[in-house]
């Protein structure tokens, strides 16, 4: 049997998936992930962690499905983008991951726009100058960090981290390059100016390779530890939310992937290039085609956080009643009348990346009462994320694409109460998927393409039917258009202060 396997190294999890051609899925396996925040706005996580889940998962993968190391045909990996691993000349990691969702480098922002006329670089790099770029995150390590700075021989993203120790091969795929403000868009190529912006020498940043290239096979040091075998080919990879999008089928304009996971993402299909400072641009896994896409700093991250923090005295009650607490609180909250009663959060926990690009912005709880419980703050808190979304339309609607059909995907989208809340804020209705295993299915397909043991992109879809279709509710429609505006003029409020403080 031809088997592939797509691993996800995701925020909150890393997720594995054996998957038999043409269209069997075999096992799929996860290990937990911790993310920190040692101070405000920081997100960092262990790489180690990462490669010892993969090492975990991919055993029991194979023990699952009874199949042998020797059936694996190729390995394709997706993670967040675009965190930062940094490794030296030895490949040892110097410091905990830089993730996607850090707000830290404020100042290191300011001083690039200073530097180079933001209209020109969005031109020139596909994206503006923002949070995201990994520029702004190794000059913040260059005046904080200077001694691990003088070290640094590589620099890439957390699914590059795991292909290296896969294989040994330090190279970055084009999407971690382009979101990271390496790639020029009209030679399509690393820029040694655009590197050089972040104070590096040229070959800190690894060779740029596509998402299905062979970029490099299983060595002996990470057979033995994974218990491939040696000589596996692995491909470039690719951005979780374009794995995701992927196997939820969006190849077509028009078409838009809501990804609840640890973060929420936004994204469509053109084949129209069309930089926007507001927004990401990344390649799409089809040839030709492009993506450009929103993500929020948080998500299912967020919500989790809330649990952990808030919630224990409803944790008695979630088991007696046989549910997780979060579907306990989704009870509480479907009680709750739409708008949480005067309730506004902004879910601004770690700043906010697209489209405010505002790492200075932080949570926001306005209209807090003393009749409002913790039903009503979890009501608020998903309607929070429903009109982050409906901010995110507007501005790809502004760029002149027009949503159509909007399909629903990851964790998140198990929850029906915040899937109704998002389909009533957006006005629009929202194809759920069945069968989705999320990100790591667009791996695997990515390294089945790779290897020439598929040639049809959209075969992945296969893997995935729809579900149920949430229309959305007419009586809902007024309380949340205020909602809606009171949302965003809370921001616009609050984010002067905010810049004054810093």
């Amino acid at each position: 049997m031809n088997t592939v396997i797509g691993l996800d190294i995701g925020t909150t999890s890393t997720i594995g998936i054996l998957v038999g051609l043409p269209g069997q899925i075999l096992a799929t396996a996860s290990r937990p992930v911790t993310l920190s925040s040692p101070q405000a706005g920081w997100a960092e996580e262990d790489p180690a962690a990462w490669w010892a889940n993969v090492c975990s998962i991919i055993s029991e993968l194979l023990d699952t499905a009874g199949v042998t190391a020797a059936d694996v045909k190729a390995v394709g990996v997706t993670g967040m983008l675009p965190a930062v691993v940094l490794l030296d000349a030895e490949g040892n990691v110097l410091r905990p991951s830089i993730q996607q969702s850090d707000g830290r480098c404020g100042r290191e922002v300011e001083e690039l726009r200073a530097e180079w006329d933001e209209a020109d670089f969005l031109v020139r790099a596909g994206n503006g100058i923002n949070q995201q770029l990994v520029t702004a995150k190794l000059r913040w390590i260059e005046r904080h960090e200077p001694e691990i700075f003088a070290r640094i021989a590589t620099v890439f993203g957390s699914y590059d981290y795991i292909n290296f120790r896969l294989t040994g091969t330090r190279a970055v795929e084009q999407n971690w390059a382009l979101e990271a403000g390496f790639v020029n868009i009209a030679t399509d190529r690393i820029d040694e100016e655009l590197v050089r912006l972040a104070h590096v020498a040229p070959g800190v940043v690894p060779p740029k390779r596509a998402s299905s290239d062979i970029m490099g096979h299983v060595d002996a040091r990470g057979a033995h530890e994974t218990k491939l075998v040696e000589g596996t080919p692995v491909v470039g990879g690719a951005a979780d939310m374009i794995a995701s999008a992927l196997g939820a089928g969006v190849v077509e304009a028009g078409d838009v992937l809501l990804k609840f996971g640890g973060a929420v993402d936004i994204l469509t299909a053109t084949d129209r290039v069309k930089p926007d400072a507001r927004l990401f641009l990344d390649y799409h896994l089809v040839p030709g085609l492009y993506m450009p896409n929103g993500c929020m700093s948080t998500g299912g991250s967020a919500l989790n956080w809330f649990a952990r923090n808030f919630a224990g005295g409803e944790e008695a009650a979630a088991r007696a009643a046989g549910r997780s607490i979060h579907q306990h609180l989704d009870m509480l909250a479907a009680d709750r009348p739409a708008g949480a009663d005067g309730l506004t959060i902004l879910p601004y926990l770690l700043g906010e990346k697209t489209p405010i690009h505002d790492p200075a912005a932080r949570g926001v709880i306005e209209g807090l009462t003393l009749s409002h419980d913790i039903g009503h703050l979890w009501r608020a808190l998903l309607e929070s994320y429903a009109y982050a979304i409906r901010h995110h339309l507007e501005v790809l609607v502004d760029m002149g694409h027009e949503p159509r059909r909007f399909l629903v995907s990851d964790g998140g989208s198990q929850s029906t109460l915040w899937m109704q809340i998002v389909a009533d804020v957006l006005k629009a209705p929202l194809q759920r998927l069945s069968g989705h295993p999320g990100s790591c299915i667009g791996a695997a397909w990515t390294a089945a393409i790779g290897v020439g043991l598929e040639s049809d992109w959209r075969g992945v879809t296969r893997f995935v039917t729809f579900s149920d279709l949430l229309a959305p509710q007419a009586q809902t429609a007024a309380v949340y258009e205020v909602g809606y505006h009171r949302y965003r003029d809370l921001y616009a409020r609050l984010a002067s202060s905010w810049h004054g403080a810093n």
